[in-house]
């Protein structure tokens, strides 16, 4: 459960997002230049979080007074084995030396709700952490690196469920493959009948929940989704919704079985009590109104 540190002040000297040039990392610094937070942010041009210099290079622009997000990771359209795996548990581990080193005042690490296996129960924050495929585990294993490296109450670890964007380059099974199948093909394929059931958040939501364990200094596990799911043929219906010529949906032989993903987001209501989410039919709409026709 995330809990605040009231005791703390309200925000720290400067945030540093790691992965600043991504999808998210977008989002966030324009959420935090709104509010004229102060941010650093560093793309992979600017730290190569894979070099052997990596710890050293990031302890060296680290302040002991800054807040550390770390939204870095190869996601698997750049890999799903272990040469993946073990890449992205160097960059964590890179991390961690650096902060082991300046120990920052606040540490918000990024995760996935991929650490939760599928299944038919509702998520919450007790719920086991029990991943079933490498990505799985890579976000697993990152999150007890850094509970080994990061005092208790200086951490938050936000299990992120799937995100809608208009900058996404992943091309992944949802909205956005949705939408280059319409664009391109005329069609969007679905694997049965589009049954399983998933959780889509707008990235700005993501930014919004992030600024907001920023400011209230918080610490725990938060589940960062919407808690409404809907299945992928309701979700090609909407984007489809959203193309000229509207696109036919076409169904195909299920080659795997029906999986489901539906949280139960009690604890992100008290923790932020006026925190709405953008409903997915409007997600899918500000997405198609921000890219190019």
């Amino acid at each position: 459960m995330l809990q605040h540190s009231d005791n703390l002040p309200a925000t720290s000297d400067r945030v540093v997002v790691i992965g600043a040039s991504g999808v998210l990392g977008k989002a966030l610094i324009d959420r935090l230049n709104t509010d004229k937070i102060p941010v650093l942010g560093l793309g992979s041009q600017q730290l190569d979080l894979l070099s052997p210099d990596a710890g050293d290079r990031l302890a060296d622009t680290l302040r002991a007074g800054d807040a550390v997000v770390l939204l870095s990771a190869l996601t698997p359209d750049r890999g799903r084995g272990i040469p993946a795996l073990m890449k992205n548990l160097r960059m964590a581990e890179a991390v961690c030396q650096a902060i082991t080193a300046v120990e920052p005042a606040h540490v918000i690490y990024l995760s996935s709700d991929a650490v939760y296996p599928m299944g038919t129960d509702v998520l919450t924050e007790q719920s086991p952490a029990a991943p079933t495929d490498l990505y799985g585990v890579m976000h697993r294993s990152r999150e007890l690196m850094f509970g080994e490296t990061v005092p208790a109450d200086r951490l938050a670890i936000l299990r992120c469920t799937l995100v809608l964007s208009a900058v996404d380059t992943h091309n992944s099974y949802g909205p956005n493959r949705f939408r280059q199948q319409g664009r391109t093909d005329g069609k969007i394929g679905l694997g049965g009948e589009g049954e399983e059931t998933r959780d889509h958040i707008l990235d700005s939501d993501v930014a919004e929940v992030i600024v907001r364990v920023l400011k209230q200094r918080s610490h725990g596990v938060l589940n960062t989704a919407t808690g409404v799911s809907h299945s992928f043929a309701d979700v090609a219906r909407l984007v489809a919704a959203n193309l000229s010529p509207s696109p036919e949906v076409a169904f195909s032989p299920r080659r795997a079985p029906i999986t489901h993903r539906h949280f139960d987001i009690r604890a992100t209501r008290l923790a932020f009590p006026d925190l709405r989410f953008t409903p997915l039919e409007e997600a899918i709409q500000r997405v198609h109104a921000a890219l190019p026709s």
